[in-house]
């Protein structure tokens, strides 16, 4: 949130703040008084609910206030030092605790300072303990009392604290500022908007944001500065979103015609109502004549490919060509398999495309596409090179599209003039970050399995009980069926002990004796990884033993164990979708989550996955433990990257409600010219237009 109050006046002006201060906040950013203003605190100590040291209970996040009796310099395990500091009041004795930056704590306490400090209380035998908690010196002689309320808490570096300029230092610095050049902010919202929404006037959220008068208080600056700062970030998806739907030029796709009823006429199944609804959806959108940018959502196996088949049979009834993008070779050709399973028996022809394939097969490929002899095309993102035209494209398919980067999506959509676009992903994305990073895009979720869908078994196992595994796998392949296992590199790390599925293959050899045996991992070519898969498929392999790159697209109904070593190492999207790989046929599966040392989030992951199976709920705990930026990664990050205040995790309500405040703004007045929006618009302008120029505005 960047305020209009002085934005480019230097910090120099506030009383005492010379060359060499100026030069400190510098290095945290903060170079003229809109700056400094904009540095807000990253949390708040309530020294009204100071708990007596004698109450604390473990587990619990306290605070504390009390006086140092002694600072103690220990040795530790290999040659490590540590302080131990114990603070005391009237009631006991708690013991902090510091592993790093030993030295410079050790000489910045002396005994009989009083301290205020906060963090997860543990015990050492029966003394209570804190280790590395968040602390305040108080100099209770100047007045700065314990129990005088709510005290901001600011970002800051070891050099800013020892230049004076830790929390207490930015208290006293903003203090100053507000003193000597009491600011006047300008609005960046209309004066409706502040009062449908009840929010605070900008001058007032300021100043409780950084001088809180009461919790009450604290909450509303908190929610205006939330707000506001979601709000425009919906107010560029609301733009995008109308950008897209005033753009009448896609082709409509009026007509189902004799592939779409063929289609529907050869499935040896029904479809589910999630599926029905999401093929609905996509014909009301292909019909339209404004073009469809849709996100398909939907857990592993609910049949997403099913229901963009009947996308591109759409489009082959209408004369128009689709392309189907994948991320890897592996997906993509699984997916061609499957979808000239229900193509070409309708007469569609099918092409495939790789970045290693033969030059000759190659380029019939392209010559076919080119010359409309091919209907649909299914590939990497060999598909987005140069040479690759098409004759009459209308509709790309990209599945697991958070691992494409924008531009090679782009890219993919130029190779018509305006083609239908359908995101897929296999990956459940929580609701707050699916409103918060594709508010653009429409979204359908496929949120059922196919009937008779049984669950996984799902269980957690040491590694000195694998063993165990390994015999119970034995008997599932004795009785017909197939296994995978899967590991988390390919060859030997010195740097982590972890075992690599080519050397472990080996061993399995001696293990599993008269196990028919098949190798996959990423360093393989395309040619022998669709080998392998061919093999495993059709049943000829027992077992196949990789890496994560049988995370997503391999269909096997025959396989039902799934055995993946150091689960640890995983993340819960990523075990989620190798589980998915089994449970897919009739017969019970089970998911092996062998693990070796546990640490506290590596625990919660895995207990995680032996009790839920819903995609969806896993997904919300993935965000939860890894934060929004870590679960999508760089890519997705999209407008929410740069949030300074707000969580698009934790505060989905009031993104909900900046979201639909931005959206009816759009509807009513797509170039913000009507009176009490003009200040919206120059603000959004200023500060979001050159950022993101694909929502444009007049």
């Amino acid at each position: 949130m960047v305020n209009e109050c002085m934005s480019g006046t230097p910090v120099t002006v506030i009383r005492g703040v010379g060359p060499h201060k100026a030069g400190l906040l510098k290095e945290a950013g903060i170079e003229t008084m809109a700056d400094l203003y904009d540095f807000f605190p990253r949390r708040y100590l309530d020294r009204r609910t100071v708990k007596p040291i004698v109450t604390l209970v473990e587990g619990e996040q306290a605070t504390v206030v009390g006086k140092v009796r002694s600072l103690v310099k220990q040795a530790g395990r290999y040659r490590k030092v540590r302080l131990k500091v114990e603070l005391f009041d009237e009631t006991g004795v708690l013991e902090i605790v510091w592993f790093s930056g030993v030295h410079f704590f050790f000489n910045s306490f002396r005994q009989g300072d009083s301290l205020c400090v906060s963090g997860k209380v543990g015990y050492f035998g029966r003394r209570p303990q804190m280790q590395h908690p968040e602390f305040e010196r108080l100099d209770l002689e100047s007045g700065e009392s314990p129990y005088n309320g709510i005290v901001p808490v600011y970002p800051s570096s070891e050099s800013l604290k020892r230049s004076g300029l830790g929390s207490r230092g930015m208290r006293g610095l903003l203090k100053q500022a507000f003193s000597d050049i009491p600011p006047r902010f300008s609005e960046n919202l209309s004066e409706g908007i502040i009062r449908q929404h009840n929010l605070l006037p900008l001058n007032e959220a300021y100043r409780m944001i950084h001088f809180p008068s009461s919790p009450e208080m604290l909450d509303r600056a908190l929610y205006r500065f939330k707000w506001a700062e979601l709000f425009f970030a919906q107010l560029f998806f609301a733009l995008r979103r109308a950008s897209i739907r005033t753009d009448r030029s896609a082709v409509p796709f009026r007509h189902s015609g004799n592939f779409t009823a063929a289609l529907y006429d050869m499935l040896p199944y029904n479809m589910t109502d999630a599926q029905k609804n999401a093929v609905r959806e996509i014909y009301r959108d292909l019909r339209s004549g404004v073009r469809m940018n849709r996100l398909l959502q939907g857990d592993v196996g609910s049949g997403k490919t099913l229901v963009a088949m009947f996308a591109m049979t759409l489009a082959a009834d209408n004369g128009m060509q689709s392309v189907f993008m994948a991320p890897t070779e592996i997906l993509a050709f699984q997916h061609s398999m499957v979808v000239r399973k229900f193509a070409e028996p309708l007469g569609l022809n099918v092409g495939f495309l790789a970045g290693r394939q033969l030059k000759k097969e190659r380029q019939g490929v392209l010559d076919d596409l080119q010359t409309g002899h091919l209907d649909i095309l299914v590939g990497t993102h060999a598909v987005i090179e140069e040479a690759v035209r098409f004759d009459k494209l209308g509709l790309a398919v990209i599945d697991e599209q958070h691992r494409f980067g924008v531009m090679q999506r782009k890219a993919l959509q130029d190779k018509a003039e305006n083609p239908h676009v359908l995101l897929m992903t296999a990956t459940p994305i929580p609701r707050t970050l699916s409103m918060g990073v594709f508010g653009d895009l429409d979204v359908t979720i496929i949120d059922q399995l196919p009937r008779g869908r049984k669950n996984i078994v799902t269980r957690c196992c040491k590694e000195r009980d694998k063993s165990e595994v390994f015999d119970f796998l034995s008997r599932e392949i004795t009785r017909g069926r197939q296994a995978y296992i899967v590991y988390p590199l390919v060859e030997e790390s010195e740097k982590m002990d972890l075992k690599a599925a080519k050397e472990s293959f080996h061993k399995l050899r001696d293990t599993l004796q008269g196990v028919r045996m098949g190798l996959i991992h990423g360093q393989m070519s395309s040619r022998e990884k669709e080998q392998v898969m061919r093999s495993f498929s059709s049943g000829k392999l027992d077992l196949l033993v990789g890496t994560t790159v049988i995370e997503v697209g391999v269909d096997v109904p025959n396989a039902t164990v799934m055995v993946i070593e150091h689960a640890e190492r995983f993340g819960l999207a990523q075990l989620h979708q190798l589980r998915g790989r089994v449970g897919r046929g009739k017969h019970r599966s089970y998911c092996f989550l062998v693990h070796t040392k546990l640490g506290s989030d590596a625990s919660q992951r895995l207990s995680a996955m032996e009790n839920i199976g819903d995609g969806f709920r896993l997904s919300e705990i993935d965000a939860a433990l890894r934060g929004m930026g870590n679960v999508l990664g760089k890519e997705q990050s999209g407008m929410v990257s740069g949030l300074k205040i707000a969580d698009i995790v934790k505060d989905y309500d009031i993104m909900r409600s900046a979201r639909d405040a931005a959206f009816e703004i759009i509807d009513c007045d797509p170039q913000l010219r009507e009176h009490g929006n003009e200040i919206i618009k120059e603000y959004y302008i200023k500060h979001y237009h050159g950022k993101h120029a694909l929502a444009n505005i007049g």
